[in-house]
């Protein structure tokens, strides 16, 4: 069967073709290079092609490559992706769930849509799901299908998710019937209250609310809770809508024991005019560059009496200027009652350390009258550093334990309860740092961290220094020739790409996500703010010509006159913005490196004569370089990259001596440095 059901045609990644051969990607690449009959791709990118699914299952077979204990969904998945269409293809995996859990929803207004164009899937997909006792099914296909699409949709963390539902126990001691997501995106905190509530016999059957504006993402959730078993089977104790929550609640008039929220942030359209009068802005209108403090305020509305709320919130909530009326105003009414410092990477974006806001309705349970005239504050960035440098690596029992600890009154590390009164100051920051003392312990980790920094830097550096010292300039007057950048040009030595406009749209600023490349929009290039390009729109940009994407060791030159700086691009592909030029050298003829060393000497600048303003433009085709051998280039190259080497290790150096001073400040200060 080559097309699913619409005359799609099904295709496959390498990565798949491995899956399903059952070998390494690499034993894949390798297949493509030694036999001449591996098919050839049908579409894709040259980094990331595509073949034909049949095609790659004929050539398997007839070369006996093809894993006798297949699992189908390895066959069966590519006919989901090959339906192109992120809306149609969730929808599928959802109606999958709820027919699986045999929650019987009647017609929905996704159903003629999938019957039309890809009943037969479904119930193809449905038959292997039959045969699957541990009803795995379901979890590998959304898992598959959340994997595709995650530039475009963000998921709490299953362990931040039941983080934040015992958290929310733990303030909450009595019966929860009633839990609330207002952004519940694909409903893994919901699932997290199912877990932490849901299985209560002795209580009445818990009932999950939710609503989020992407109505694929509702269904989803709608098929993980029946497929959870926290589903009455007529769906009666779910309620789950599409829509914006904070224009048109559909739960408006809920009055919930629990909310628990990872609410959208940065978003700057989201009704600060239209809503300017609503009566949820008991603490204050959140200004229109507050959004967050819109969802603090949606949740606390939505609380009855002794509810509790727990958010995600980005750092920056606790301490901006704009939000400080109402931070002030929830500390005075005594609703927020801890405010909880992530370490970086426990959730998306993973180089942010997020906050937890912890906050209490009238009639809320605690540990003393204290709760309401106090807010606890605790740090886990130190006590519980990562397990590892890869994304989400996260020693969660440790910062589980450390936050449960604090707020059961069981321990105090790395935590420290605040008179409300004293946070009422000017700023009114409520960025746990700040106010949470260092431990002894977390001092000594980071020295530890940073003097076996501070090490190897100063063994990079004086190698380095040691093979510069070494060099001695040539004696002599003799004037060595000099060409120009714009006669190489027309020598076919180079090719200039100049910079160009980007898609802002596209562009997005934090650590880097998979498939990203580097955004370059101008100077220091060796340390700008990091933002990054989808992959696919960066080749789909060079391919079209509306945007210049950089290969491996082209000189990237910033091309403004007070911001001059040249450098070879090792992290390519780089997309550059218009203030920069790109130099692909002919490596017959020019070594990059040499290049590069010569165009970024001031002397050079100068002489070109464009630096008449700060606004000025270096004409990079009036810049010269000395005419020598390739030989010698090479020699000059290998020299510039030590300088290179040479002048970030002394960066780097400064840096991390500067946080191992304020490291030894503060046990100087604190009277714990030892004794001589």
């Amino acid at each position: 069967m080559s097309t699913t059901e619409g005359s799609h045609p099904v295709v496959v990644t390498l990565a798949e073709i491995a899956r399903i051969a059952g070998v390494g990607r690499a034993a894949v690449s390798n297949w493509r290079r030694r036999y001449e009959n591996f098919p050839s791709p049908v579409g894709g990118t040259d980094t990331s092609p595509q073949f034909s699914l049949p095609q790659i299952e004929e050539w398997l077979r007839r070369e006996n490559k093809l894993k006798t204990a297949l699992n189908p969904l390895d066959r069966l998945w590519p006919e989901y992706e090959a339906l192109g269409d992120r809306d149609t293809t969730g929808l599928l995996v959802a109606q999958l769930g709820l027919r699986q859990s045999g929650v019987s929803t009647g017609r929905s207004r996704a159903e003629p849509r999938l019957d039309q164009l890809h009943g037969r899937l479904l119930e193809r997909t449905l038959e292997l799901a039959a045969q699957d006792e541990e009803r795995k099914t379901f979890d590998l296909l959304l898992e598959r299908w959340l994997r595709t699409h995650v530039r475009q949709i963000t998921t709490t963390p299953v362990q931040l998710a039941e983080l934040m539902a015992r958290a929310a126990a733990q303030k909450h001691p009595g019966p929860v019937r009633s839990v609330l997501d207002p952004a519940c995106g694909a409903g893994t905190l919901l699932l997290a209250a199912g877990k932490q509530w849901g299985t209560d016999h002795a209580a009445a059957r818990l009932h999950y609310l939710g609503q989020d504006s992407d109505a694929v993402l509702v269904e989803l959730a709608r098929a993980r809770l029946s497929m959870g078993r926290f589903a009455e089977p007529d769906l009666s104790n779910v309620s789950l809508a599409a829509g914006d929550t904070l224009r048109a609640d559909a739960h408006a008039d809920a009055q919930v024991d629990v909310v628990l929220c990872d609410p959208p942030s940065n978003e700057r359209d989201w009704g600060h005019a239209e809503l300017a009068t609503d009566p949820r802005w008991v603490y204050g209108q959140p200004p229109r560059t507050e959004p967050e403090l819109a969802w603090v305020q949606h949740a606390v509305a939505a609380l009855a009496p002794g509810g509790v709320a727990v958010l995600v919130l980005p750092p920056a909530v606790a301490a901006r200027r704009a939000g400080r009326r109402i931070r002030a105003g929830l500390l005075r009414s005594g609703v927020l009652r801890a405010v909880i410092a992530l370490p970086p990477g426990a959730a998306p974006p993973y180089g942010v350390g997020l906050h937890l806001w912890i906050l209490c309705a009238d009639g809320a349970a605690g540990r003393g009258g204290a709760d309401r005239t106090e807010v606890t504050f605790v740090d886990t960035t130190h006590a519980a550093p990562p397990v590892s440098v890869d994304r989400g690596g996260i020693d969660w029992p440790a910062v589980t334990a450390q936050i449960m600890d604090v707020l059961s009154g069981a321990g105090t590390q790395g935590s420290v309860s605040v008179p409300v009164i004293d946070l009422l100051d000017e700023q009114v920051d409520l960025t746990p740092a700040r106010r949470v003392p260092r431990t002894q312990a977390a001092t000594i980790v980071d020295l530890r961290r940073l003097w076996s920094r501070f090490d190897a830097h100063t063994r990079e550096l004086r190698d380095t220094a040691d093979a510069l010292s070494a060099l001695v300039p040539a004696d002599g007057d003799e004037t060595v020739p000099l060409i120009s950048v714009g006669e190489l040009e027309r020598a076919g030595a180079l090719e200039i790409r100049p910079g160009q406009s980007l898609p802002e749209s596209l562009v997005r600023r934090g650590e880097r996500q998979k498939d990203e490349a580097r955004v370059l929009t101008g100077a220091p290039l060796g340390g700008q703010a990091q933002l990054w390009l989808p992959v696919s729109a960066a080749a789909a940009g060079e391919q079209d010509g509306s945007l210049t994407v950089t290969a491996s060791q082209d000189v990237v030159v910033s091309v403004l006159a007070r911001d001059f700086d040249v450098r070879v691009d090792t992290d390519a592909p780089s997309v550059l913005g218009p203030q920069l030029v790109a130099l692909r050298t002919n490596p017959a003829v020019l070594d990059p490196w040499f290049l590069s060393g010569c165009l970024r000497a001031p002397a050079n600048v100068h002489r070109a004569g464009t630096h008449a303003s700060t606004t000025s433009r270096v004409d990079v085709r009036r810049l010269h370089i000395p005419r020598l051998s390739l030989e010698e280039q090479r020699r000059y190259g290998e020299i510039h990259r030590k300088i290179t080497v040479f002048e970030r290790e002394l960066s780097d150096m400064k840096n991390v001596g500067g946080e191992l001073s304020r490291a030894l400040g503060d046990l100087l200060a604190a009277g714990q440095l030892p004794r001589t």
